[in-house]
């Protein structure tokens, strides 16, 4: 009888929660393995096994990932090494068919999720009774701050509400998040707030390239042949227009200075983002709720790890805020023009008001808070398994 050569598999401390229109795998650093505690290739690949990528079959049946951009996410947090910071917190979107995780931004749905994530660990020193819990929150990828204020009650996380979230089938308790001064470095890397983007077998198009939230490439629907009231299907279904926006996506990501050539964008998934805008105007959300004209001041899509959302990402969200806000951009344009200090925006899934405070300083503009309200609950916590 042949000896058994292979080993168990792994026992990692895990808790697997949803954020907003995402959901991932979390974890305590110090629970990681002693060589996964730091980045690199065992990191990489322990997470890669934990979410089942990469996958050819697209399902992510053997791990813990849902197949999808918003389901294929792994966090990372620990006590913070940052003076006035609670917790540190990393982000990993992780290819669904590539051996390769993403570190170069941020998920701004689960940053809903580390507040009530770090108090659950026990990584916060003192949480209120009742009331709210500000959790400061060190962002590790961008080197940005983040306050999430989490609901308490009888010294626990209120996970359960009324709060309602397009794209979130069922209520919770309401959370909201700063994003502090979100831009990095210039927000505007162009140092215009419109540019002229060259877009091979495309042509020339009007583009806005931003840098708050997270690195986005904003465009008129109008100019790629769309109404800006498109839900998945017709985008996620056309192998010829997915090819489309990430050629224009490449093209935005050499124009921000984020890589040095097309080529290397397929090796950089998560960043940037690239968006369509379009005036307000009505349609029937995948939900099959309807969004009238009257509802939103601006038509947003975006899309993510190379498909149209399903809603908004968090940070895309920001990134449109900060737009609209400065006065010029066409995020702005599209919803009116003039000055603004919030926008509400329609999505696939429906809608969502942002909060936005720009200013514009002999640096250029600047913005120096962007809130907005999500959820987030536990959905399983204990071990998760993993052969490695």
């Amino acid at each position: 009888m042949a000896t058994n050569t292979f080993p168990p598999q792994l026992k990692i401390p895990a808790t697997y929660m949803r954020g907003g229109t995402s959901k991932g795998v979390f974890f305590n650093l110090s629970d990681l393995p002693p060589a996964a505690q730091v980045s690199g290739e065992v990191r990489d690949k322990l997470l890669l096994r934990v979410i089942g990528s990469p996958d050819p079959y697209g399902k992510h049946t053997d791990g813990m990932g849902g197949a999808t951009s918003s389901t294929s996410k792994a966090v990372i947090v620990s006590k913070s090494q940052k003076p006035d910071h609670d917790v540190d917190y990393l982000f990993g979107q992780v290819s669904i068919d590539q051996p390769f995780v993403d570190w170069s931004g941020n998920c701004g749905n689960l940053s809903a999720a580390v507040g009530p994530f770090a108090i659950h660990a026990g990584l916060v020193e003192r949480v209120p009774q009742k009331g709210m819990a500000t959790v400061r929150v060190w962002q590790a990828n961008i080197g940005k701050t983040l306050l999430v204020h989490v609901p308490m009650h009888n010294g626990e996380v209120q996970e359960t509400g009324d709060f309602e979230l397009d794209g979130v089938t069922f209520p919770a308790a309401e959370i909201e998040v700063d994003f502090m001064a979100p831009g990095e470095g210039a927000m505007f890397p162009t140092g215009n707030l419109v540019d002229k983007l060259d877009v091979p077998g495309i042509g020339t198009l009007d583009a806005t390239l931003i840098n708050a939230g997270i690195p986005t490439i904003f465009i008129n629907a109008q100019d790629i042949g769309f109404t800006g009231t498109e839900l998945q299907p017709a985008i996620n279904d056309n192998a010829g227009t997915l090819a489309q926006f990430e050629r224009i996506r490449a093209a935005g990501a050499v124009k921000m200075g984020l890589i040095n050539s097309p080529e290397q964008a397929a090796s950089r998934q998560h960043t940037p983002k690239v968006a369509f805008v379009a005036g307000p105007a009505a349609y029937m959300a995948s939900s099959g709720k309807t969004v009238t004209e009257n509802d939103i001041d601006v038509l947003v899509r975006a899309l993510s790890m190379g498909k149209l959302h399903h809603a908004m990402m968090g940070t895309a969200a920001v990134a449109i805020a900060a737009a609209a806000c400065v006065p010029g951009t066409l995020v702005n344009l599209a919803a009116g023009g003039g000055v603004r200090e919030s926008v509400t925006f329609g999505h696939p899934s429906g809608t969502l008001r942002v909060g936005a405070s720009a200013r514009h300083t002999d640096q250029g503009w600047m913005v120096e808070k962007v809130t907005m309200s999500r959820s987030a609950r536990i959905l399983m916590e204990g071990v998760v398994r993993v052969p490695f």
